[in-house]
Protein backbone atom coordinates (compact mmCIF):
# COMPACT_ATOMS: atom_id res chain seq x y z
CA UNK A 1 0.00 0.00 0.00
CA UNK A 2 1.11 3.47 -1.07
CA UNK A 3 1.47 5.96 1.90
CA UNK A 4 1.23 9.33 2.16
CA UNK A 5 4.03 10.38 4.15
CA UNK A 6 6.33 11.37 1.13
CA UNK A 7 4.83 15.26 1.02
CA UNK A 8 5.16 17.24 -2.02
CA UNK A 9 8.95 16.83 -3.01
CA UNK A 10 9.11 13.53 -1.93
CA UNK A 11 5.96 12.18 -3.83
CA UNK A 12 8.04 14.08 -7.28
CA UNK A 13 10.51 12.84 -6.72
CA UNK A 14 9.37 9.28 -6.37
CA UNK A 15 7.03 9.50 -9.37
CA UNK A 16 10.13 10.48 -11.79
CA UNK A 17 11.65 7.49 -11.01
CA UNK A 18 8.64 5.69 -11.70
CA UNK A 19 7.85 7.49 -14.45
CA UNK A 20 11.66 6.90 -15.98
CA UNK A 21 11.20 3.08 -15.39
CA UNK A 22 7.83 3.20 -17.38
CA UNK A 23 8.73 5.03 -20.15
CA UNK A 24 11.66 4.68 -21.93
CA UNK A 25 13.30 6.77 -23.64
CA UNK A 26 10.38 9.10 -22.23
CA UNK A 27 6.81 9.75 -21.64
CA UNK A 28 4.97 10.17 -25.37
CA UNK A 29 4.02 13.77 -26.15
CA UNK A 30 0.98 11.83 -28.41
CA UNK A 31 -1.53 9.35 -27.50
CA UNK A 32 -4.29 7.57 -28.76
CA UNK A 33 -7.20 6.16 -27.03
CA UNK A 34 -7.47 3.72 -30.04
CA UNK A 35 -10.93 2.44 -32.29
CA UNK A 36 -12.30 -1.10 -31.19
CA UNK A 37 -13.06 -2.55 -35.14
CA UNK A 38 -16.04 -5.55 -35.13
CA UNK A 39 -16.85 -8.07 -37.92
CA UNK A 40 -19.92 -8.22 -39.29
CA UNK A 41 -21.35 -10.49 -36.47
CA UNK A 42 -20.43 -8.41 -33.98
CA UNK A 43 -17.18 -9.82 -32.59
CA UNK A 44 -13.96 -8.38 -31.68
CA UNK A 45 -11.75 -7.89 -34.97
CA UNK A 46 -8.51 -8.17 -33.92
CA UNK A 47 -6.85 -8.72 -37.03
CA UNK A 48 -8.44 -5.44 -37.86
CA UNK A 49 -7.34 -3.73 -34.87
CA UNK A 50 -4.12 -4.89 -35.00
CA UNK A 51 -3.73 -3.56 -38.88
CA UNK A 52 -5.16 -0.42 -37.55
CA UNK A 53 -2.50 -0.16 -34.57
CA UNK A 54 0.86 -1.40 -36.87
CA UNK A 55 -0.21 2.18 -39.00
CA UNK A 56 -0.79 4.58 -36.31
CA UNK A 57 2.63 3.15 -34.36
CA UNK A 58 4.66 5.06 -37.37
CA UNK A 59 3.03 7.99 -34.94
CA UNK A 60 2.03 7.25 -31.93
CA UNK A 61 3.79 5.17 -28.88
CA UNK A 62 0.95 5.58 -26.25
CA UNK A 63 -2.18 4.48 -26.54
CA UNK A 64 -5.76 3.86 -23.60
CA UNK A 65 -7.37 0.35 -24.75
CA UNK A 66 -10.29 0.93 -24.20
CA UNK A 67 -10.76 4.63 -24.03
CA UNK A 68 -13.93 6.13 -24.51
CA UNK A 69 -13.29 5.86 -28.12
CA UNK A 70 -12.59 2.35 -27.79
CA UNK A 71 -16.29 1.72 -26.39
CA UNK A 72 -14.95 1.33 -23.18
CA UNK A 73 -18.02 1.95 -21.60
CA UNK A 74 -20.11 -0.09 -23.60
CA UNK A 75 -18.21 -3.50 -24.13
CA UNK A 76 -18.82 -6.72 -21.80
CA UNK A 77 -16.63 -8.13 -20.01
CA UNK A 78 -15.82 -10.88 -22.35
CA UNK A 79 -15.42 -8.55 -24.86
CA UNK A 80 -12.85 -6.24 -22.48
CA UNK A 81 -11.00 -9.57 -22.40
CA UNK A 82 -10.57 -10.31 -25.54
CA UNK A 83 -9.96 -6.44 -26.81
CA UNK A 84 -7.25 -5.92 -23.59
CA UNK A 85 -5.66 -9.79 -25.01
CA UNK A 86 -4.99 -8.21 -28.82
CA UNK A 87 -4.29 -4.73 -27.32
CA UNK A 88 -1.31 -6.62 -24.85
CA UNK A 89 -0.08 -8.78 -27.82
CA UNK A 90 0.32 -5.51 -30.03
CA UNK A 91 2.24 -3.64 -27.13
CA UNK A 92 4.77 -6.28 -26.89
CA UNK A 93 4.69 -6.44 -30.97
CA UNK A 94 5.00 -3.16 -31.82
CA UNK A 95 6.96 -1.53 -28.69
CA UNK A 96 4.15 0.13 -27.45
CA UNK A 97 2.79 2.00 -24.22
CA UNK A 98 -0.33 0.62 -23.20
CA UNK A 99 -2.63 2.75 -21.02
CA UNK A 100 -5.54 -0.31 -20.09
CA UNK A 101 -8.82 2.07 -19.46
CA UNK A 102 -11.08 0.99 -16.32
CA UNK A 103 -13.99 2.57 -17.50
CA UNK A 104 -16.52 1.93 -14.41
CA UNK A 105 -19.26 4.35 -12.96
CA UNK A 106 -19.15 2.80 -9.59
CA UNK A 107 -15.75 3.32 -7.72
CA UNK A 108 -16.19 -0.35 -6.30
CA UNK A 109 -16.37 -1.85 -9.60
CA UNK A 110 -13.21 -0.03 -10.96
CA UNK A 111 -10.97 -0.98 -8.03
CA UNK A 112 -12.46 -4.77 -8.04
CA UNK A 113 -11.63 -4.61 -12.23
CA UNK A 114 -8.26 -3.25 -11.48
CA UNK A 115 -7.59 -5.40 -8.73
CA UNK A 116 -7.78 -8.10 -11.93
CA UNK A 117 -6.13 -6.74 -14.26
CA UNK A 118 -3.31 -6.34 -12.49
CA UNK A 119 -3.23 -10.30 -11.51
CA UNK A 120 -3.82 -10.67 -15.06
CA UNK A 121 -0.72 -9.24 -16.00
CA UNK A 122 1.23 -10.57 -13.43
CA UNK A 123 0.54 -14.11 -13.90
CA UNK A 124 0.79 -13.33 -17.57
CA UNK A 125 4.33 -12.00 -17.69
CA UNK A 126 4.97 -14.39 -14.47
CA UNK A 127 6.11 -11.18 -12.26
CA UNK A 128 5.15 -11.27 -8.52
CA UNK A 129 6.66 -7.27 -8.76
CA UNK A 130 4.15 -5.26 -10.20
CA UNK A 131 6.31 -2.64 -11.59
CA UNK A 132 8.29 -5.51 -13.42
CA UNK A 133 5.33 -7.17 -14.79
CA UNK A 134 3.76 -3.93 -16.09
CA UNK A 135 7.20 -3.47 -17.52
CA UNK A 136 7.41 -6.66 -19.20
CA UNK A 137 4.00 -6.31 -20.59
CA UNK A 138 4.47 -3.11 -22.37
CA UNK A 139 1.88 -1.67 -19.62
CA UNK A 140 2.34 1.66 -18.16
CA UNK A 141 -0.58 1.83 -15.85
CA UNK A 142 -4.57 1.58 -15.86
CA UNK A 143 -6.92 4.80 -16.30
CA UNK A 144 -9.67 5.77 -14.07
CA UNK A 145 -12.69 8.25 -14.16
CA UNK A 146 -14.16 9.91 -11.03
CA UNK A 147 -17.29 7.89 -9.49
CA UNK A 148 -20.38 8.54 -11.72
CA UNK A 149 -23.12 10.79 -10.51
CA UNK A 150 -24.01 14.75 -10.50
CA UNK A 151 -24.20 14.28 -6.50
CA UNK A 152 -20.68 12.99 -5.62
CA UNK A 153 -19.32 15.10 -3.92
CA UNK A 154 -15.23 15.80 -3.62
CA UNK A 155 -14.93 13.65 -0.91
CA UNK A 156 -16.53 10.75 -2.11
CA UNK A 157 -14.86 11.18 -5.36
CA UNK A 158 -11.18 10.71 -3.16
CA UNK A 159 -12.57 7.76 -1.00
CA UNK A 160 -13.23 6.31 -4.47
CA UNK A 161 -10.15 7.03 -6.30
CA UNK A 162 -8.19 6.60 -3.07
CA UNK A 163 -8.98 3.01 -3.20
CA UNK A 164 -7.30 2.58 -6.79
CA UNK A 165 -4.59 4.35 -5.59
CA UNK A 166 -3.88 2.89 -2.46
CA UNK A 167 -3.05 -0.48 -4.67
CA UNK A 168 0.34 1.14 -5.55
CA UNK A 169 -0.81 0.41 -9.92
CA UNK A 170 0.30 3.08 -11.26
CA UNK A 171 -2.59 5.57 -12.55
CA UNK A 172 -4.42 8.00 -14.79
CA UNK A 173 -6.89 9.69 -13.77
CA UNK A 174 -9.02 10.25 -16.57
CA UNK A 175 -11.39 14.06 -16.32
CA UNK A 176 -14.74 13.00 -18.55
CA UNK A 177 -17.33 14.89 -17.01
CA UNK A 178 -19.54 14.52 -20.20
CA UNK A 179 -19.99 10.75 -18.82
CA UNK A 180 -19.40 11.26 -15.00
CA UNK A 181 -21.41 14.24 -14.44
CA UNK A 182 -18.73 16.01 -12.21
CA UNK A 183 -15.11 16.96 -12.35
CA UNK A 184 -12.36 16.26 -10.11
CA UNK A 185 -11.43 19.25 -8.79
CA UNK A 186 -8.03 20.63 -8.47
CA UNK A 187 -7.23 20.68 -5.00
CA UNK A 188 -7.84 17.45 -5.24
CA UNK A 189 -5.67 16.40 -7.87
CA UNK A 190 -3.31 18.12 -6.15
CA UNK A 191 -4.00 16.14 -3.18
CA UNK A 192 -3.76 13.29 -4.50
CA UNK A 193 -0.17 13.86 -6.41
CA UNK A 194 1.41 14.89 -3.36
CA UNK A 195 -0.19 11.64 -1.46
CA UNK A 196 0.45 9.03 -4.20
CA UNK A 197 3.34 8.98 -6.14
CA UNK A 198 2.20 6.33 -8.23
CA UNK A 199 -0.60 8.86 -9.73
CA UNK A 200 1.04 9.34 -12.65
CA UNK A 201 -0.99 10.62 -15.99
CA UNK A 202 -3.46 12.90 -15.71
CA UNK A 203 -6.12 13.09 -18.91
CA UNK A 204 -8.98 15.97 -19.37
CA UNK A 205 -11.06 15.66 -22.27
CA UNK A 206 -14.10 18.42 -20.15
CA UNK A 207 -12.48 21.12 -22.69
CA UNK A 208 -12.57 23.29 -19.68
CA UNK A 209 -9.20 22.58 -18.71
CA UNK A 210 -9.74 23.84 -14.87
CA UNK A 211 -7.09 21.50 -13.05
CA UNK A 212 -4.20 22.56 -15.31
CA UNK A 213 -5.31 26.33 -15.26
CA UNK A 214 -5.37 26.09 -12.06
CA UNK A 215 -2.17 26.48 -11.70
CA UNK A 216 -2.27 23.70 -8.66
CA UNK A 217 1.07 21.90 -8.00
CA UNK A 218 0.63 18.51 -9.54
CA UNK A 219 3.96 17.27 -8.72
CA UNK A 220 5.47 15.74 -12.14
CA UNK A 221 2.54 14.40 -12.99
CA UNK A 222 2.48 14.36 -16.85
CA UNK A 223 -1.09 16.07 -17.95
CA UNK A 224 -2.97 15.62 -21.60
CA UNK A 225 -5.56 17.05 -23.30
CA UNK A 226 -8.36 15.22 -24.96
CA UNK A 227 -10.41 17.78 -26.02
CA UNK A 228 -10.86 18.43 -29.50
CA UNK A 229 -9.65 21.38 -31.69
CA UNK A 230 -7.33 24.19 -31.82
CA UNK A 231 -4.43 21.80 -30.71
CA UNK A 232 -1.01 23.12 -30.86
CA UNK A 233 -2.25 26.55 -28.53
CA UNK A 234 -2.66 23.84 -25.42
CA UNK A 235 1.37 22.46 -25.92
CA UNK A 236 3.49 23.74 -23.13
CA UNK A 237 6.29 23.65 -25.81
CA UNK A 238 4.00 26.59 -27.56
CA UNK A 239 3.06 27.92 -24.17
CA UNK A 240 0.18 26.02 -23.47
CA UNK A 241 -0.66 24.23 -20.19
CA UNK A 242 -0.25 20.37 -21.14
CA UNK A 243 2.99 17.86 -21.53
CA UNK A 244 0.93 15.79 -23.85
CA UNK A 245 -2.26 15.17 -26.00
CA UNK A 246 -4.22 11.97 -25.62
CA UNK A 247 -6.74 12.16 -29.04
CA UNK A 248 -9.34 10.23 -30.45
CA UNK A 249 -8.26 12.40 -33.69
CA UNK A 250 -5.47 10.21 -33.57
CA UNK A 251 -6.64 7.31 -34.85
CA UNK A 252 -6.98 9.35 -38.49
CA UNK A 253 -4.69 12.05 -38.02
CA UNK A 254 -1.71 11.18 -36.20
CA UNK A 255 1.09 11.49 -38.98
CA UNK A 256 -0.41 14.99 -39.15
CA UNK A 257 -0.72 15.88 -35.02
CA UNK A 258 2.69 14.59 -35.15
CA UNK A 259 4.10 16.72 -37.63
CA UNK A 260 2.33 19.68 -35.42
CA UNK A 261 4.34 18.35 -32.20
CA UNK A 262 7.50 18.47 -33.50
CA UNK A 263 7.24 21.83 -35.36
CA UNK A 264 5.77 23.50 -31.89
CA UNK A 265 8.43 21.80 -29.61
CA UNK A 266 10.92 23.69 -32.20
CA UNK A 267 9.25 26.68 -31.65
CA UNK A 268 7.77 26.62 -36.00
CA UNK A 269 4.59 28.10 -34.91
CA UNK A 270 3.99 28.97 -39.01
CA UNK A 271 4.05 25.14 -40.14
CA UNK A 272 2.64 24.11 -36.67
CA UNK A 273 -0.53 25.90 -36.56
CA UNK A 274 -1.92 25.13 -40.09
CA UNK A 275 -1.68 21.16 -39.52
CA UNK A 276 -3.73 22.16 -36.28
CA UNK A 277 -6.34 24.20 -38.07
CA UNK A 278 -6.56 21.38 -40.31
CA UNK A 279 -7.48 19.04 -38.41
CA UNK A 280 -9.60 20.90 -36.44
CA UNK A 281 -11.70 21.67 -39.73
CA UNK A 282 -12.22 18.11 -40.58
CA UNK A 283 -13.17 16.86 -37.49
CA UNK A 284 -15.59 19.66 -36.30
CA UNK A 285 -17.69 18.77 -39.94
CA UNK A 286 -17.40 15.33 -39.93
CA UNK A 287 -18.68 15.54 -35.69
CA UNK A 288 -21.43 17.42 -37.14
CA UNK A 289 -22.36 14.95 -39.71
CA UNK A 290 -22.61 11.86 -37.53
CA UNK A 291 -24.47 13.77 -34.53
CA UNK A 292 -27.60 12.64 -35.73
CA UNK A 293 -26.26 8.39 -34.98
CA UNK A 294 -27.86 8.13 -31.87
CA UNK A 295 -25.91 4.70 -30.94
CA UNK A 296 -22.28 5.26 -29.81
CA UNK A 297 -20.63 8.22 -29.24
CA UNK A 298 -19.32 10.94 -31.36
CA UNK A 299 -15.61 10.32 -31.28
CA UNK A 300 -16.21 7.36 -31.96
CA UNK A 301 -18.50 7.74 -34.72
CA UNK A 302 -16.74 10.49 -36.72
CA UNK A 303 -13.05 8.47 -35.92
CA UNK A 304 -14.99 5.60 -37.91
CA UNK A 305 -16.41 7.77 -40.59
CA UNK A 306 -12.52 9.14 -41.34
CA UNK A 307 -11.03 5.63 -40.52
CA UNK A 308 -13.46 3.42 -43.26
CA UNK A 309 -11.37 5.93 -46.15
CA UNK A 310 -8.14 5.24 -44.29
CA UNK A 311 -8.75 1.50 -44.27
CA UNK A 312 -10.12 1.30 -47.66
CA UNK A 313 -9.36 3.71 -50.20
CA UNK A 314 -11.28 4.52 -52.80
CA UNK A 315 -13.26 1.67 -52.24
CA UNK A 316 -14.95 3.53 -49.34
CA UNK A 317 -18.16 4.39 -50.57
CA UNK A 318 -18.39 1.14 -52.45
CA UNK A 319 -18.35 -0.84 -48.94
CA UNK A 320 -20.54 -1.25 -46.43
CA UNK A 321 -19.74 1.59 -43.41
CA UNK A 322 -18.46 0.37 -40.16
CA UNK A 323 -20.22 -1.13 -37.43
CA UNK A 324 -21.07 0.18 -34.43
CA UNK A 325 -20.75 -1.58 -31.22
CA UNK A 326 -24.64 -1.60 -30.90
CA UNK A 327 -25.07 -3.85 -34.59
CA UNK A 328 -25.93 -0.84 -36.28
CA UNK A 329 -23.42 0.33 -39.03
CA UNK A 330 -22.60 4.21 -40.01
CA UNK A 331 -25.13 5.16 -42.89
CA UNK A 332 -24.10 5.33 -46.13
CA UNK A 333 -25.09 8.75 -46.67
CA UNK A 334 -22.58 9.92 -43.56
CA UNK A 335 -19.82 7.83 -45.29
CA UNK A 336 -19.94 9.84 -48.68
CA UNK A 337 -20.41 13.42 -46.91
CA UNK A 338 -16.85 12.15 -45.10
CA UNK A 339 -15.35 11.42 -48.06
CA UNK A 340 -16.11 14.57 -49.36
CA UNK A 341 -15.14 16.45 -46.13
CA UNK A 342 -11.57 14.74 -46.74
CA UNK A 343 -11.38 15.65 -50.32
CA UNK A 344 -11.89 19.48 -49.32
CA UNK A 345 -9.27 19.25 -47.00
CA UNK A 346 -7.19 17.40 -49.44
CA UNK A 347 -7.04 14.42 -46.99
CA UNK A 348 -9.04 11.54 -49.14
CA UNK A 349 -6.69 8.79 -48.73
CA UNK A 350 -5.81 7.34 -52.40
CA UNK A 351 -5.25 3.93 -51.19
CA UNK A 352 -6.47 2.39 -48.36
CA UNK A 353 -4.10 0.71 -45.36
CA UNK A 354 -6.06 -2.73 -45.71
CA UNK A 355 -5.07 -2.93 -48.90
CA UNK A 356 -7.58 -5.06 -51.06
CA UNK A 357 -9.39 -6.69 -48.11
CA UNK A 358 -12.99 -6.46 -47.64
CA UNK A 359 -14.92 -5.86 -44.16
CA UNK A 360 -14.86 -9.12 -42.24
Amino acid sequence: MVKSSLGVEGSAAARAELLEHLFVPGVPTLWCPSLTHYTSDGAIDGHRIAAHLRRLAQDVKGFLIPGSTSDGWELSEQEFWTLLEVALQQARSLKLHLLIGVLKADAREALTLAEKVVEHIKQKSHQSDLVTAFMESRVCGIAICAPRGKEVSQEDMERGLTAVLETGVPVALYQLPQVTQNEIGSQLAATLAERFPNFVLFKDSSGADRVVLSGKNLGGVFTMRGAEGNYVQWLRGAGGAYDGFLLSTANCFADKLSQMITHADADEMSEARPLSDKVTGVINEVFQLVQPVREGNVFTNANKAIDHFLAYGPRATELPGPRLHAGNRLPDAIIRQTGAVLEKYGLKPGEGYLGDERPR
